[in-house]
């Protein structure tokens, strides 16, 4: 008689407690290593640390340039077709936007616009963060004048909205004219 695999003795503990036994240990050996990893994966993205990939175009935030920029209103600008709202700000709307119910920014959109479209001035570098619920690239954006999210705080054209500011990273960027602007 022949056997497809060596024959093993069977433990007498043999049987559906034991396998499950076998099973949970083998189980802990390899989730233990993959949760830690998880975690630190976890903390390392709420710090604002990006694993290094080797692929920088790949790597998530990765600063890139963009041109063909114009501007839409005080906190949003469309490169090349990509519509991309600027992060952790909030700029008066222009007349007839800001719907019925909604808490707008005051002050006036026209002036907030120009001011933007002053800053946009030589290289556009941006970092994306993620995309909001109109489906607009969420960014950090600067120019030769610096980061526009401060540039429009800074010269009162817009308000600091912590909840849209993913990671705190214009408050970490600009505290000064965070500050300012509330």
């Amino acid at each position: 008689m022949t056997f497809k695999k060596p024959f093993r003795a069977v433990p007498i503990k043999e049987g559906k407690v034991y396998r499950r036994k076998r099973r949970y240990a083998r189980a802990k050996r390899i989730g233990v290593p993959v949760v830690v990893l998880a975690a630190a994966a976890a903390i390392g993205t709420c710090i604002g640390l990006t694993p290094s990939l080797g692929f920088p175009s790949l790597r998530p935030g990765h600063r890139d340039t963009v041109s063909g920029c114009t501007v839409t209103d005080g906190d949003t600008i469309r490169c090349n077709g990509e519509r991309i709202r600027l992060l952790g700000i909030d700029a008066p709307e222009l007349p007839g936007h800001c719907r019925t119910g909604r808490n707008c920014a005051p002050g006036d959109g026209y002036a907030s616009k120009r001011s933007l479209a002053d800053a946009l001035v030589g290289t556009i570098r941006i970092s994306r963060v993620g995309e909001d619920h109109y489906g607009r690239t969420l960014a950090i954006l600067s120019s030769d004048r610096g980061d526009l999210s401060c540039w429009q705080l800074e010269h009162g054209q817009a308000i600091y909205k912590p909840q849209s500011d993913d990671g705190r990273r214009v408050a970490r960027i600009c505290p000064k004219a965070v500050l300012l602007s509330n």
